[in-house]
């Protein structure tokens, strides 16, 4: 017989949390957005994660943390009541369904908190993962980080309509 995989659960983020988020949104944007950013890009958006607010934005916003075997291993936030603002997961679990498990979790969340409506500003690498979540494309952005242009799409979806 296989073996049995962890499960991954979910809590909320801790202040201890950042030094490994900051881990885990680096190592994210370096392993998994290298077709579609420049290393240049890749190495501007990972600076974000050494600044102060780093931390002062994961405590603002409503941020989750999936775990595996009780570490962390992705995390997304909720600003407001209709806007994911981060969504990062490890690269040795991608495409093991925790993005997936994030963004059920805001969504319902967002839901319970009275949005109709959730958007995204999707880097190039994550608009499919929205696009299959029924997310469809509003608006081109392009945003300076570190002296760097980056892209990314404003996307949105209205809640409770079918994936």
């Amino acid at each position: 017989m296989g073996q049995t995989l962890p499960k991954p659960a979910l809590r909320p983020f801790l202040p201890d949390d950042v030094p490994v988020l900051a881990a885990i949104f680096a190592a994210s944007i370096e392993e998994l957005t290298g077709d579609d950013y420049s290393e240049a890009q890749q190495e501007a958006w990972m600076a974000a994660a050494e600044d102060e607010e780093f931390g002062a934005r994961l405590a603002s916003d409503l941020t989750l943390i999936a775990t595996l075997e009780g570490s962390p291993v992705g995390f997304a936030s909720l600003r407001g009541t209709d806007h994911i603002r981060m969504l990062y997961v490890h690269p040795a679990v991608a495409g093991q369904g925790i993005a997936t498990m994030l963004v059920d979790a805001l969504e319902k969340l967002a839901g319970g908190r009275g949005a109709k409506d959730l958007t995204v500003d999707a880097s190039d690498t994550a608009q499919g993962f929205f696009a299959k979540r029924g997310y469809t494309a509003k608006q081109r952005n392009t945003v300076t980080v570190k002296g760097e242009w980056l892209a990314n799409t404003t996307m949105q979806k209205a809640l409770g309509a079918p994936q």
